[in-house]
């Protein structure tokens, strides 16, 4: 459960300096979702406020 960043993602994954006013990780957030995410059981990866993503603990 370690919480990673917008930057954190943006910077291991494309190797550029994160630009705050981009939505790009978001995006592809999104699209991860809509392809691992079993439909009526909780999310894998979850949201947190202010902080990033995390990955949930497998069940």
């Amino acid at each position: 459960g370690q919480i990673l960043s917008r930057m954190m993602i943006f910077e291991e994954v494309w190797g550029y300096h994160f630009d705050p006013g981009t939505n790009l990780i978001d995006v592809h957030i999104g699209r991860l979702r809509k392809k691992i995410d079993p439909p009526g059981n909780v999310p894998l990866i979850r949201t947190v406020r202010g902080s990033g993503y995390v990955i949930a603990e497998p069940v």
